[in-house]
């Protein structure tokens, strides 16, 4: 049987333990960071930065979702360090709605949304009846409804904005029947309404591209920019700021422009 070990060597180890995790406080993180997205441009574009994080000793492990209601969900639970996924009104709104603890670090790229259908070529060959798909969260699917009323299709009730839903509908004189659908599945609806309005990342993820393919497509100067979250406490953490210094330098605007065109637009 081993003698035990004493206790000046213990606490010798304990301190040289703590003084590995510590060193290079700034560059350095005890654990790998974890990063939730969802797929399509988002992925890609994390993907890159962790390619440059591990040149600086950061290690990044992104991980994707397919639903817009779980990467905020895990980063308060403590699964994720940071998520990459959605736009400041969003992020407002789940905050509000389920008390999340988290805030925006940072700001990434603008997906500007847009109608697509395999049926007509022009919003003004939608007959009285047709549907169209819009994203089910509150405020991607106000967004649309706001880009429908600038295109003249819908009134909303005054007041209405990033929130609005159908229900605010006040004008629809082509009788238009709403579906709503999880964001993600709005690409495969294409064959079952007249048009879709789909966000861009799942644009691109489904093949289509925005510029080309879109019927109408909203501005890229939105305001709809999408952003870093973080948990409020982690907010000042040196290394998290490093990743974004990563994801805001010149290689990485260069990767987003050389790889999606103005489907994507950086936002820093």
């Amino acid at each position: 049987m081993r003698p035990p070990l004493p206790r000046f060597s213990a606490l010798l180890s304990h301190a040289l333990l703590i003084v590995a995790l510590t060193v290079g406080a700034g560059t350095a993180w005890a654990e790998t960071i974890r990063v939730g997205v969802t797929g399509g441009p988002h992925a890609q574009i994390f993907e890159q930065v962790a390619r440059l994080a591990q040149r600086e000793g950061l290690d990044v492990k992104v991980i994707e979702f397919d639903d817009y209601q779980l990467p905020n969900a895990a980063l308060a639970a403590g699964d994720l360090d940071l998520n990459s996924f959605q736009h400041q009104p969003f992020l407002d709104n789940q905050i509000r709605d389920r008390g999340y603890r988290l805030v925006a670090l940072a700001r990434t790229v603008v997906f500007p949304i847009g109608l697509y259908s395999h049926k007509i070529t022009s919003l003004s060959d939608l007959k009285s009846g047709d549907k169209v798909a819009i994203p089910a969260d509150p405020t991607n699917g106000g967004r649309v409804l706001l880009l429908l009323q600038a295109q003249g299709l819908i009134a909303l009730s005054p007041g209405s904005g990033i929130g609005a839903s159908p229900l605010d509908i006040s004008g629809n004189p082509r009788r238009l029947t709403f579906v709503e659908l999880p964001a993600a599945q709005l690409p495969r609806a294409l064959d079952d309404v007249t048009v879709a309005a789909i966000n861009g990342n799942y644009a691109l993820e489904a093949g289509l591209h925005p510029e080309r393919d879109a019927i109408v497509l909203e501005s890229p100067n939105s305001p709809y920019a999408n952003v870093i979250a973080v948990r409020a406490a982690d907010k000042d953490k040196p290394a998290l700021a490093r990743l974004v210094a990563l994801y805001h330098s010149d290689e990485i605007r260069a990767f987003i422009r050389k790889s999606f065109g103005a489907s994507v637009v950086p936002a820093f």
